[in-house]
């Protein structure tokens, strides 16, 4: 029940809010908005609170009958891994609409009522056990974030709109080709039959490259990450924040929920391929991050980069790496989240998002600036953040793995300290050279409680993580036995 609360409380406040008209007619649809993020955040909160994290079964199990002729069931539970992105979505999600709250002024009903919708629906993707329902959420997110888009976004906005949903319907169309050919295999569509599934190597390949298009082009992976910085770089602020703090997510977490379980034996064999091109998106997007004159585009590549450093965690097999790359994405989506919230600030005031039309902000924003930092130095993976926690797990696994491979994903640190640090230095220090600079106003309360809120979380995590991984830990054992144990 409270899985269902967490899908349909924030769909209905969604729908609730489009019911209410205009914005001439309902000025209360921000209000109604925010009271629906907070109470689908809040319904969240007894999923950890009242989560058993010694074991690695499912919990809060919801079984109902659906399409009963083929087998398909409103089938939801949670594992350690899957609660952690509930709450972080709905967490996001309240500040999301925090944050535009005065931003907006175009459909502000419609606007919120996309994101509510949205959180409600990316939770029903990490809580469905059945295949159909998975389906259907995975693609069902496609729609509010094609609008959010296409509607409130940049310049080039349907470009930008139509090249995202392209990229990953084409995807999601063959892991539908997949899931079917589980289906008749299995005569079942419960995700967790098909764990226990018999397949042979080569039955196993091909559902593995099957399901890599679907979920390489939502990570992004290179080389199917182009999509990523255009989509970024139009998209509203809200869009931007969503994107990267859980869309991105998904992909990843099709590989622990279906790839890795289902197709153990295909995932070690190909492990050399994810691992070679986890570690090009790791060093070769960190360079091209340092090329970017856009902030928006910078911290995009750079949300490329880190996610290599997800997919380089799953496919060494061993717990410091998949637990680091799990705690990697959760600190992403604070980190990112924080860094597109402060590109969105400037961008607010200044209407531009090129480095060169700032410099010496500090002067007129001292309390942007000083949290500004902080989610700098996390994205850099300065310990005692967030980001240094995952990176320094993964880094540990590959080195088990072997030294080279250590080497190559440890170079994130360096480049991500480069291109941060000096768009940071850019923007934010030297002398004020231009005139709107000048005039710059600092935080208002608004933003003091979204960048405060990301703040004290990603202090939190980087300095005591435990609530964190313990969570997760019973669950990554299992599903590294489960992979080790099916070993042709």
């Amino acid at each position: 029940m409270l899985l269902s609360l967490a899908i349909w409380v924030p769909i209905a406040a969604g729908l609730l809010v489009l019911a209410m008209g205009g914005d001439e007619r309902a000025p209360w649809q921000r209000q109604v908005a925010l009271g629906g993020a907070v109470l689908g955040f809040l319904v969240t909160l007894p999923l950890y609170f009242n989560f058993q994290p010694a074991s690695a079964g499912m919990q809060f199990e919801l079984l109902v009958p659906w399409i009963e002729r083929f087998g398909i069931h409103y089938h939801l539970g949670v594992d350690g891994i899957s609660v952690l992105f509930i709450l972080l979505n709905s967490f996001v999600t309240v500040l999301v609409v925090i944050a535009g709250w005065t931003v907006v002024e175009s459909r502000v009903g419609q606007y919120h009522a996309a994101f509510l919708i949205l959180s409600g629906l990316l939770n029903g993707v990490f809580a469905a056990l059945d295949a159909v329902l998975f389906y259907v959420f995975f693609e069902a997110t496609l729609i509010p974030m094609f609008i959010i888009i296409g509607v409130w976004g940049g310049p080039n906005r349907v470009y930008a709109a139509v090249k995202f949903f392209l990229y990953t319907l084409f995807g999601s169309l063959l892991m539908l080709v997949a899931l079917l050919y589980l289906y008749s295999k299995s005569g079942s569509f419960s995700i967790l039959d098909w764990h226990q599934l018999p397949l042979s190597l080569t039955a196993q390949k091909w559902l593995f490259f099957g399901l890599l298009f679907a979920f390489a082009v939502k990570v992004p992976m290179w080389p199917v990450h182009t999509w990523l910085p255009d989509a970024h770089t139009e998209a509203p602020t809200g869009g931007s924040v969503v994107l990267a703090a859980i869309l991105l997510k998904l992909g990843a977490y099709g590989f622990i929920r279906f790839t890795l379980p289902i197709l153990p034996d295909a995932s070690r064999d190909l492990a050399w391929l994810m691992v070679g091109a986890s570690l090009i998106a790791v060093v070769y997007i960190g360079l091209v991050a340092l090329v970017q004159a856009d902030m928006k585009k910078l911290i995009a590549y750079s949300s490329i980069s880190h996610m290599g450093f997800v997919t380089l965690g799953f496919f060494i097999f061993n717990a410091y790496g998949v637990e680091g790359a799990l705690v990697q994405m959760i600190s992403h989506g604070f980190v990112s989240a924080a860094m597109f919230f402060c590109v969105g600030v400037l961008y607010d005031r200044m209407h531009t998002r090129m480095i060169s039309d700032y410099g010496g902000v500090v002067n007129t924003m001292p309390k942007f600036a000083a949290l500004m930092m902080l989610f700098a130095m996390a994205n850099s993976g300065l310990p005692g953040t967030s980001g240094f926690v995952g990176e320094f797990l993964v880094i540990m696994g590959a080195m088990k793995a072997g030294f080279w491979i250590a080497f190559l994903a440890a170079t994130t640190l360096v480049f991500g300290a480069a291109y941060t640090l000096w768009m940071y230095k850019r923007v934010i220090f030297g002398p004020v050279a231009n005139s709107h600079v000048a005039e710059l106003k600092d935080l208002n309360p608004r933003e003091v409680i979204v960048l405060g809120a990301l703040a004290v979380a990603v202090l939190l995590m980087g300095i005591y993580p435990l609530p964190v991984t313990e969570v997760m830990h019973a669950s990554v054992n299992e599903l590294l036995r489960h992979v080790a144990a099916s070993k042709l």
